[in-house]
Formats: C-alpha cells, structure tokens, sequence
C-alpha cells in the first residue's frame, strides 16, 4: 500500500512538473517574442522561419540526446512521422494567416472552437464519450476566456477559410500526438525528436515565402542586431522547453486537458500584460477570468470523480476475481469489456 501511495504521488508531481513547464515556458515565449517581433521592439517580423528556428535547436537538442545515451531512439515508420511534420507544419501557416486575415476576435474565437473540434475528433476517430461534467467544465472554460479575450469580431471568406484549416490541423495534430506515443510505446522527447528535424527543414524552406506572403519583406533583408539574435536564441531555448512540455502534456493528460491548460495560459498571460507592460484589465477581463478558472477547477473535480470511479470498480472487479473461479472470472471480464470500457484519464466511455 505505501509503495502504491508513493508511486501515486510520484505521478502527480511528474504530471504537475510537465503542466507547470508548459505553462511557464509558453507564457515565456510569448513575453520574447512581443518583444522580438514588436514595432517597439526588434522588429523580426518572421514568425514562420523563427518557428523553424525552433525546431532546429530541438532537434539538435534530440540529437545529442540520443548520441550521448540520454535517450533511446524507438522505430516509428518515416510515412507517419512526415505526416505528423505535414500537419503540425499547416497548422503553424494556417495560424499565421488566420492572424493575419481576420480581425483579433474572430482569431480568439477559432482558438476557442478547438475544443469542442478535438471532442468530436476523437468521438470520430476513436470512438471517445466525455461524462456531463467534463462536458459542462469545457462550456464553462469556453465561455470564460471568450468574455476576457474576444473583442471585435470581423471574418472575411479567405480568413474563414484559414481559421477552418488552423482549428482542423491543430486538433488532429494534437491528437496524432497521442496516438503515436501510444501506438509505437515511445516517449514524448524521443518522439519529437524524430519529428523535430522533418518540421525544422520544411519550415527553414518554406518559412521565407510563407512569412514573404505575410508581411511583404523577405528575412535576407533584415538588419540582424546583436540584441535580436539574443532575443532569437532565448526564444528558440524556450521554444525546446514548450514542445517537449506539450508532447508530455498530451502524453499524459490527452488533447482536451491539454485545450484546457492551454486557456490557463491565456489567463496568465493577460494578468502578465496588465503587470509587465501595463495593457489595460477591465471589469470585462477580469469576469472573464474568473468564469474560466472556475472551469477548469470544474474540470479538474471531473477527472478527479472519473479516476475514483474507475478505482472503485476496478477494486470490485477484483474482488469478484478472488470469489470466482478462474474459468467463471474469465468469462466475466470478456463481457464486461465487450460491452463497455472506461478511460481513467479522460473521462469518457468507449461504446
């Protein structure tokens, strides 16, 4: 029991170290880049090739991991790892041209819409159900951080049609994630190590004209100061931190709970602004806030009522098992799991 106890408690302070890591070094990222890519700032307005930039010192990171024994390289097929780089890649341009395209809150709202998406995409793809708490703790974060983020709301058809591919893109990336890690038994550092350089030299290539596209200047032709490549180096050392975080994220918790951390950031972030760099905080902001913590502390009592559910029966099960006969046993637990299966960690059943 006491060696259950403290396995228990090792698993939630590794899966508070990963939360907290993503939380701390997007919000982070985010603080960099304002100031490398504002009009007060550096100026670096290239947020696709930056983002290759990224990925190319993850992957150096991946390398001298595996070189140096830190790590162990597991086969994952080369067709599905060019896939995951296809789809992480469009949703990386799709996000840059929605911003670009549609008015800020029109953007916030497609961000938000990802949550339901990646509910019916894994009802679709993997036959997933979600309890009615988890259902109403997703509304309730939804509408919190909408009414502290979402402002004017202007769409036109080409930024609809971008904000479309953002929003699918970025579900089925964050669900491939997850599927992968399952599927070949692999880490998530050993994961995004593979998928690290296949990202890196697509947008490396691609990035120049994509940013091209976005806003009318080519990167050849920006004056590099001392002080941006700084800037650029912290933002790529943050950004190795905020992809091995994510991989652990959705590797430990699952798509939706990795949506809903992600509104948690929005929170930290607009509390950040109003500290650092003096943005204005309304009434509005603030009840927003408010609405969308209390979500996720709604969320949080739902995984927390699934798992003790799943603990109970799984306890019942097992005292059945020591009063039935092995054959009897058998028989049991084949119709048990030909009718229903529950998912400890995300709350659904599986019919």
């Amino acid at each position: 029991m006491a060696a259950e106890n403290e396995k228990k408690s090792s698993s939630a302070v590794s899966d508070m170290g990963a939360w907290a890591m993503n939380v701390i070094s997007s919000v982070g990222i985010i603080m960099a880049n304002k100031q490398l890519m504002s009009s007060s700032g550096f100026a670096f307005s290239f947020a696709t090739t930056l983002t290759g930039f990224h990925f190319a010192l993850t992957a150096l990171v991946g390398m001298v991991s595996n070189a140096t024994g830190l790590s162990a390289s597991k086969h994952v097929p080369m067709w599905e790892l060019i896939w995951f780089s296809i789809v992480a890649n469009v949703s990386i341009a799709a996000m840059n041209f929605s911003l670009m395209l549609n008015s800020v809150g029109f953007y916030q709202i497609s961000k938000l819409s990802m949550i339901p998406v990646v509910c019916v995409m894994e009802w679709i793809l993997h036959s997933k159900r979600y309890s009615r708490e988890v259902k109403i703790a997703v509304v309730v974060v939804v509408v919190g951080v909408g009414i502290c983020t979402v402002t004017d709301v202007k769409v036109n058809a080409k930024g609809f049609i971008c904000a479309c591919v953002a929003i699918f893109s970025s579900s089925l990336q964050q669900i491939l994630i997850g599927s992968l890690q399952k599927k070949y038994s692999i880490g998530s550092f050993e994961l995004l190590s593979k998928t690290a350089p296949i990202q890196a030299l697509s947008l490396l290539v691609v990035g120049p004209l994509v940013d091209y596209l976005l806003s009318g200047k080519f990167i050849m032709n920006y004056s590099m100061s001392s002080g941006c490549f700084l800037f650029i180096l912290l933002s790529c050392a943050l950004a190795v931190f905020c992809n091995i975080s994510q991989y652990l994220c959705i590797g430990r918790f699952s798509a939706v709970s990795f949506q809903i951390i992600g509104h948690m950031k929005t929170v930290c972030i607009l509390t950040l602004g109003w500290v650092l760099f003096d943005s204005a905080m309304t009434f509005k902001n603030v009840a927003g806030m408010i609405v969308a913590i209390v979500g996720m502390v709604i969320y949080s009592w739902a995984m927390e009522l699934e798992k003790q559910s799943n603990i109970a029966a799984a306890k019942a099960l097992n005292s059945v098992k020591h009063s039935l006969s092995e054959e009897e046993f058998g028989l049991l637990k084949e119709g048990v799991e030909t009718t229903q299966s529950k998912d400890v960690e995300l709350g659904y059943t599986k019919g």
